[in-house]
């Protein structure tokens, strides 16, 4: 059988590498302790927590579909419904029903919210008076520069930019309309009134948008893991990628592996290291992405805390109101964890370009995320546990060019048939979307 090295534990690669079972003799290397990448489930206060991602986009099928193929179908599990609630103006303000990525076709639907300012709900109204302004033909924009200037740049900072906070944890003066809301940018490209076309969207079946894994989303990758059949290797840096003679000589500190084939599944900056050699434009590419430093604080409370929080299922936090943490899940009530037990609060830190969240010690993210916490929900009990997970470089940045430069790098490696490349770098950064990644690239090799 053929030989394939797939570079890269994370559940990109592991997707790719089931996928590539029965066609070929794969071996995963991953240079940490464990596989799974940010996907990361740990005790709490005896309580399974996730660290990284604790939830499965539904509404593509891809990470779904995986978890059933790998015998957690009986684990998935849907959230308590709860509204899209924003920490914004000193209150906690539920966004109105029916919204895309924070904006509601119909801008009456605001009123009394007290989300947006009246003259910020007066710019927004006028947008349906404004010019076509397509975005300009050749050239990529930013999310600010385009729903700024259609919707008013309140609606952009108060609705928009705290939901793709929470995806990307970017600015959205350099997060690409294309790349970071492809389907909104679809209908901007039609011209006309965005708010008119959002009313005329098909209406979406009604499910949830996200499912959760009984036990944390941590359990995937290592299901993933077990059905791929592939031999798996912890704890091993790849430290070099060249091909001579058709084979790729796969470079480690305890030497060289052969294979016939490389998927390469790992974060934008060490893909770029990577394939200085073997593609240079590709290299190129993607040492242009950036990445957001980000940070979790989670907090183990007493059961009896639940009568304390707010309704719903968490918060956002708009950049504008100058927050230390930019979301907030009750995930205990999220996914209604029994009531007997410990109440789980998770706090998200960290924007690209915002402060340095890495460099501060634990007690001082856990004071700040409490005193934040504290601000927006009430007078809530010093916790029972507490800890904090640094993902440094954890989120890459889908700046204006991302297209760009992701197209260049499969053109790159395209010249290359038997070298693949996934990961969140490339055309999303949740689950699902790595999901899908893993496979295209498992479907392209030969």
């Amino acid at each position: 059988m053929r030989r394939v090295i797939v570079i890269g534990g994370g559940v990109s690669g592991l997707a790719a590498a089931r996928s590539l079972r029965g066609r070929a003799e794969v071996t995963v290397l991953e240079a940490g302790d464990r596989v799974g990448g940010k996907l990361r489930t740990t005790p709490l206060a005896g309580v399974p927590v996730d660290e990284g991602a604790e939830s499965l986009m539904a509404l593509r099928p891809e990470a779904v579909d995986l978890a059933e193929a790998v015998g957690l179908g009986g684990a998935l599990r849907d959230p308590v419904p709860g509204p899209v609630t924003l920490w914004s103006r000193g209150a906690l303000r539920a966004l109105p029903a029916g919204h895309v990525m924070g904006v509601p076709p119909d801008p009456s639907a605001l009123e009394g919210t007290g989300l947006l300012s009246e003259a910020g709900l007066a710019r927004l109204r006028a947008e349906e008076t404004l010019p076509v302004s397509p975005p300009p033909e050749g050239r990529d924009v930013s999310v600010a520069e385009y729903l700024g200037g259609r919707l008013g740049r309140e609606a952009v900072d108060r609705l928009v930019e705290p939901l793709l906070g929470g995806v990307y944890a970017g600015d959205v003066d350099r997060l690409s309309l294309r790349s970071a809301l492809g389907p909104v940018a679809a209908l901007a490209g039609r011209g006309g009134s965005l708010l008119a076309a959002l009313r005329d969207r098909p209406a979406r079946p009604p499910r949830a948008v996200v499912r959760g894994v009984t036990g944390g989303t941590g359990r995937l990758p290592a299901a993933v893991a077990r059905a791929s059949g592939a031999r798996i290797l912890t704890g091993v840096t790849v430290t070099g990628l060249r091909r001579t003679g058709g084979v790729w000589r796969v470079t480690t500190p305890s030497g060289a592996l052969a294979a016939d084939a490389v998927v390469l599944a790992v974060p934008a900056h060490a893909a770029a290291r990577l394939l200085a050699g073997p593609a240079p434009e590709a290299a190129e590419a993607l040492g242009g992405v950036r990445h957001a430093d980000t940070a979790v604080v989670a907090l183990a409370f007493p059961p009896a805390v639940e009568a304390l929080l707010p309704a719903g299922n968490g918060f956002l936090v708009p950049s504008v109101e100058g927050r230390a943490i930019k979301a907030a899940t009750y995930l205990s009530r999220k996914w209604a964890w029994p009531d007997d037990g410990p109440r789980v609060v998770r706090a998200s830190l960290g924007r690209a370009g915002g402060p340095d969240v890495l460099s501060l010690p634990d007690g001082e993210l856990v004071a700040a995320a409490l005193a934040d916490l504290r601000a927006a929900a009430g007078p809530l009990p010093d916790p029972l546990a507490t800890r904090v997970t640094r993902w440094p470089a954890g989120l890459p940045q889908y700046d204006t060019g991302h297209a760009d430069r992701v197209a260049r790098t499969r053109a790159a490696v395209a010249e290359l048939p038997s070298l693949a490349v996934c990961g969140a770098a490339y055309e999303g950064v949740g689950v699902a979307a790595c999901v899908a990644s893993g496979l295209a690239a498992a479907a392209r090799l030969p």
